[in-house]
């Protein structure tokens, strides 16, 4: 069924109540990051120094460090280490699974997703770097921060366990920050990888899980949903299961993990329970060594 244009006006003026919300959380969390320019270790018109060198034809007076070449015979020029701007993209799953929380005091996974990819987004931004969703043109600028923001409030909820980006979509020189609980089936995760590491293109895997997710806090009769509803399983003693359950997380996140070191990428885990700051520092960590 088709919708009106007033329904798809009230839906997304509906999404866009969120976005000065998120922006302002997302402001503040960068802010525990300390973003500075990335140096490409090649001489250039950065601030950093990087090395001296002997004069050479072509060099002008300027350029010589008269102070350094007083102490020889010899004239030396202070290179200063290049920074140019460097293409982040960043993926946040819209799966079904995304929207669980296992207590109304804890966000939704998908929410504090949205919450370190605009953070992680606002703090590559104010280091010079070109920064965009998975689809769009990577841009620099406050101006796309605020259209990262509309876009991950915005979106729609997808009726499905697994999602990834397009891997045709990947380009040498980018990196790529995925958002997700990795919890549906792992192979386009490790395809995208592949994929990836053909490329040359490295980057990062967080997996966001709420607390119940990662210690199975059940017991008795539970009836289990994957977020699509697709996948059900229906027991009365699910702390039966815990043991197999947790042994099942932990070969998970070692595949992946192996997978994403292979590929020349960082995998790490992230508990909506523990401060945000956490995780976005891990990140920054990862993508700035």
């Amino acid at each position: 069924m088709n919708r009106t244009a007033a329904e798809l006006r009230a839906e997304a003026e509906a999404a866009l109540t969120g976005v000065p919300a998120l922006m302002l959380s997302a402001e503040r969390l960068a802010a525990a990051a300390t973003p500075g320019a990335h140096g490409k270790r090649r001489a250039g018109t950065g601030e950093d120094f990087w090395q001296y060198r002997p004069a050479a034809p072509g060099d002008t007076a300027r350029s010589i460090d008269w102070r350094r070449s007083a102490r020889s015979d010899a004239q030396f020029v202070r290179d200063r280490e290049a920074e140019v701007a460097q293409s982040a993209v960043i993926w946040v799953s819209g799966a079904a699974g995304m929207d669980y929380s296992g207590a109304a005091t804890r966000p939704r996974k998908a929410d504090r997703a949205n919450l370190l990819a605009l953070a992680l987004a606002l703090a590559l931004l104010g280091s010079g770097e070109r920064v965009a969703l998975a689809g769009q043109p990577p841009r620099t600028g406050r101006l796309q921060a605020e259209r990262m923001g509309q876009a991950l409030v915005a979106r729609t909820r997808l009726d499905v366990d697994e999602d990834m980006p397009p891997a045709e979509a990947l380009r040498p020189g980018q990196r790529v920050i995925l958002f997700d609980d990795f919890l549906g089936d792992p192979a386009p995760a490790l395809a995208y990888l592949q994929r990836a590491a053909g490329f040359g293109v490295q980057g990062a895997m967080l997996q966001v899980l709420d607390p119940d997710e990662q210690g199975f806090p059940y017991s008795g009769a539970v009836l289990f949903r994957s977020g699509s509803g697709l996948l059900r399983h229906d027991t009365r003693d699910a702390a039966g299961l815990r043991e197999a359950y947790l042994a099942r997380l932990a070969e998970r996140r070692e595949m992946l993990s192996r997978a994403a070191l292979q590929a020349g990428w960082h995998f790490g885990t992230h508990d909506t329970a523990v401060p945000p700051a956490q995780a976005l520092m891990w990140l920054w960590s990862v993508l700035e060594g």
